[in-house]
């Protein structure tokens, strides 16, 4: 068995970035970008009015004006104004030609055709958004790296950037192993336990804004297994797999791994929950064998599948190490570190109940794994621990 930190290591050590790939706008929300984006326009890309108002030549806004025409948003016509005269404009509307400053309608008096200008805070260029004020043709839009935020994808498409090059989300493959699992809303047989690791895991992928996810069943079988874990290698980046890590005669995971030409980089981590888990790649896929109890399956994919899945994006953990005070004492058996299920608040860290690796009660109820290094074995109130707090 390696150490935590060893486990990490190694799987850190496999990963490679996935190759960029050019996809439109519409669909690049949440993406890192993968090529710095330079602007190809002035934008705007003509002096416009910020303002519903009227558009002068400043050097005229002591005189009474002649209203000359309308400038509105969208219009594909420009018009000159002279000196003592003004046009109606409205917000986002090219200013006239000759025209400075715009004075809010509010600020004007009009009479007819003639306005006169009520505003002592009147400046030079008030109320305009000058040519090219948001970003000039050829200057650095967005850097490599980026991540495509809502106002990201938001001002890309207002310099006129339909297509982004960026790092692609994986494609994961989750592979349920046990005969003696069951599909949830069927009744249960004896023996039968309701499938959750395919839920659990699918939905922490989603929530981490990947979708393409496939769901593979095999029964303890070897022959079915090879083939099932073929295909999914084929089909994906990652490959989950759930149960049949261990040592058990009904436990192939490991045997059909080799039989597919997986090198394992390692098996067992000195943890638990988790310690049957298994790494390996091939082609620069990675594939994962995670044990069959579903607190295992969790803890070990926050630890290890999660921060690797990231990194095939080039995407930040969402997974928050920070330190926090224990609540209670808590003592464990020297030579496995242990992650808890723990409530965090206000810097504080409380473990919870139904910490089996069979129970996720408490795991729906926690906020945060409490890591506890294998070495020690009893842990006081007010020590000061490292904990993993979950994406919410």
């Amino acid at each position: 068995m390696i150490s935590v930190k060893e486990a990490k290591n190694l799987i850190s050590q496999q990963i490679n970035p996935l190759s960029p790939i050019t996809i439109g706008l519409t669909k690049a929300a949440d993406h890192i970008l993968a090529a710095d984006v330079y602007a190809k326009f002035d934008i705007p890309a003509f002096s416009q009015s910020s303002m519903d108002g009227y558009a002068l030549k400043f050097e005229d806004h002591e005189k009474a004006l002649t209203l000359v025409g309308e400038m509105a948003a969208g219009t594909a016509k420009n018009i000159t104004i002279q000196n003592g005269e003004t046009s109606r404009i409205f917000t986002g509307a090219p200013l006239p030609q000759g025209a400075d400053t715009v004075v809010m309608q509010e600020k004007v008096t009009r009479l007819d055709k003639t306005i006169t200008i009520q505003d002592s805070n009147l400046k030079l260029g008030l109320n305009t958004r000058d040519k090219g004020s948001e970003i000039k043709a050829g200057a650095l839009a967005m850097e490599k790296g980026s991540l495509l935020s809502p106002a990201a994808i938001g001002f890309l498409a207002g310099i006129g950037v339909n297509e982004v090059t960026v790092y692609p989300m994986p494609k994961i493959s989750i592979i349920v192993t046990g005969k003696e699992l069951q599909e949830p809303g069927k009744p249960l047989s004896f023996g039968q336990v309701y499938e959750s690791n395919s839920y659990s895991l699918s939905a922490a992928l989603k929530h981490e804004g990947i979708d393409q996810i496939s769901i593979y069943e095999a029964d303890d079988d070897l022959e079915i297994l090879k083939k099932v874990l073929q295909k999914a290698i084929t089909n994906s980046d990652v490959v989950l797999l759930t149960g049949g890590v261990s040592v058990g005669e009904y436990d192939f995971v490991i045997e059909a791994a080799a039989h597919c030409g997986i090198k394992q980089i390692f098996h067992k981590v000195k943890q638990k929950p988790g310690k049957p888990l298994f790494f390996g790649t091939l082609d620069q896929k990675l594939i994962f064998g995670l044990p069959g109890n579903p607190s295992s399956v969790l803890s070990c994919y926050y630890n290890y599948v999660l921060p690797a899945v990231k990194t095939l994006s080039q995407k930040a953990n969402s997974v928050i190490e920070i330190e926090a005070e224990l609540t209670h004492p808590y003592s464990k058996p020297a030579g496995l570190a242990h992650f808890l299920k723990g409530k965090y608040e206000n810097g504080k860290v409380t473990p919870l109940g139904a910490q089996e690796s069979y129970r996720l009660s408490s795991f729906a109820q926690s906020n945060c794994l409490i890591c506890l290094n294998e070495t020690q074995e009893h842990f006081e109130k007010g020590d000061t621990l490292t904990v993993m707090i979950l994406p919410n």
